[in-house]
């Protein structure tokens, strides 16, 4: 999978928002946020193809977490992301 095109994490006062750029994006009603280890993976993977695996690797690699805490942690951002309709 792949981050759309149109979308970009900006940090605005303290907080990690998803801002869309073209009208296809415009969306209003939902505020997208994200946390720090979510932002630490967008920016780990924008303009990438990445896999549930190589998201869970990122967890392994920069936090202190076992394996199928990360796989699941992983699984569970890129249902969001995925539902949100922020990756292709």
């Amino acid at each position: 999978m792949k981050i759309k095109t149109g979308f970009e994490l900006r940090t605005i006062c303290g907080e990690h928002i998803i801002v869309s750029h073209g009208e296809e994006n415009i969306n209003f009603v939902k505020v997208i946020s994200l946390n720090e280890s979510a932002a630490y993976i967008w920016n780990q993977v924008i303009d990438k193809d990445f896999t549930v695996e190589d998201v869970s690797q990122l967890l392994m690699d920069e936090y202190d977490v076992e394996e199928t805490v990360a796989k699941t942690d992983a699984q569970e951002l890129l249902n969001e992301w995925s539902g949100a309709g922020l990756v292709a």
